[in-house]
């Protein structure tokens, strides 16, 4: 239903033809207003054309290279995005590709990321990640309602959820306390280990307590380490423009409250998670930080161990799978173009491989 309060109504996204956005209201916290923000991939109709028109030709190759965009018989299937520290939405080929096979695509800027980021809030600050409990559950059930408005299917949807680095841990602890409710969980170089080893994480949080229970807003002061940005950004060596205020160059200050809860979400996931879901984790062949960016930074994760990921995630549930891109970038979707096609078919395929 369609309102006159753009609080509650969908407008057009800043990616342009094909994407929406809408505010998922939550409820306030120490800085007031809070907000959730939904992004739905709703392209037009392809308009019909003559089976003998150039029209039908090119209608024919795209789908035979992007997947075909017949629904499945059955409930909808639906996906649900979530990004990672200091970023927002702007994946569109992934969202385009999924899309054309077969799956409602959305997306969620969490509170205080990206197009959810109001002015006076402190930028992705929690001190909890199970607060993102409330973002999640909001979206589920606008995707709910729009995708049985869209297609007049009331059954249930099938939602499998995408995340990215941080995202990648939330959705794990996520799924972790809510088994059921997703068919799988697909992890973009999730960030389930801080740098290092369970023992710097370990240290990092004797350090970090004391100011996290005083001053848990405190920033900490490290170099700046724009060597990923770098790789990604359209203005240096990438191919993608990144929002200046949504993804800044040093990202967002580090402050004690939050790094007190990203390590809390490290030790759970070291005791081992349960989720029910099958899980697919999706990394580079290999890390390398630094602070200087080189051309070799094209093709590598300059931002997690991934190694120590891949030992971390066969711990989450007993159905985990992990495949490795060698000459991937830390989001493997952001990566190069024959790296991230390949890693939207092996998407679609495993997300096709549960339909149930």
């Amino acid at each position: 239903m369609t309102t006159t309060d753009e609080s509650v109504s969908w407008r057009p996204d800043i990616l342009g033809p094909g994407f929406e956005c809408r505010d998922l209201p939550l409820p306030p916290d120490d800085e007031g207003d809070v907000r959730a923000t939904l992004i739905r991939h709703a392209p037009p109709p392809v308009p019909p054309a003559s089976a003998t028109g150039p029209g039908f030709l090119s209608t024919v190759f795209r789908r035979r290279n992007r997947g075909s965009a017949a629904a499945p018989a059955g409930p909808p299937r639906v996906v649900l995005y979530l990004h990672g520290w200091a970023d927002y939405f702007l994946q569109t080929e992934l969202a385009e590709y999924l899309t054309s096979s077969g799956f409602h695509f959305y997306a969620l800027d969490l509170r205080k990321f990206g197009r959810s980021l109001r002015p006076g809030q402190t930028p992705g600050y929690t001190s909890d990640l199970s607060i993102y409990d409330q973002d999640i559950a909001a979206a589920l059930a606008e995707t709910g309602k729009d995708v049985a408005a869209r297609t007049g299917n009331s059954a249930p949807a099938r939602v499998h959820i995408v995340a990215h680095s941080l995202g990648g841990l939330i959705a794990s602890l996520w799924a972790d306390r809510h088994p059921g409710r997703i068919g799988t969980l697909v992890l973009n170089s999730p960030w389930l280990e801080l740098q290092g080893s369970s023992l710097v994480r370990s240290i990092a949080m004797h350090l970090v307590e004391p100011f996290a229970r005083t001053d848990p807003k405190r920033p900490f002061r490290f170099p700046e380490m724009p060597a990923y940005w770098e790789s990604v950004s359209s203005e240096a060596h990438g191919e993608w423009f990144l929002d200046p205020s949504w993804r800044p160059r040093a990202s967002f200050p580090v402050r004690a409250g939050w790094t007190k809860a990203v390590l809390a979400g490290h030790a759970s996931v070291e005791r081992k998670l349960t989720i029910d879901a099958p899980v697919l984790v999706l990394l580079s062949g290999r890390t390398r930080i630094q602070a200087e960016w080189t051309e070799d930074l094209m093709r590598a994760d300059a931002v997690i161990d991934v190694e120590e990921t891949a030992r971390r995630a066969l711990g989450l549930g007993r159905r985990t799978a992990v495949f490795r891109y060698p000459g991937a970038l830390h989001d493997i979707f952001l990566s190069r173009r024959t790296i991230r096609e390949q890693a939207y078919r092996d998407v679609a395929a495993w997300l096709a491989a549960y339909p149930d």
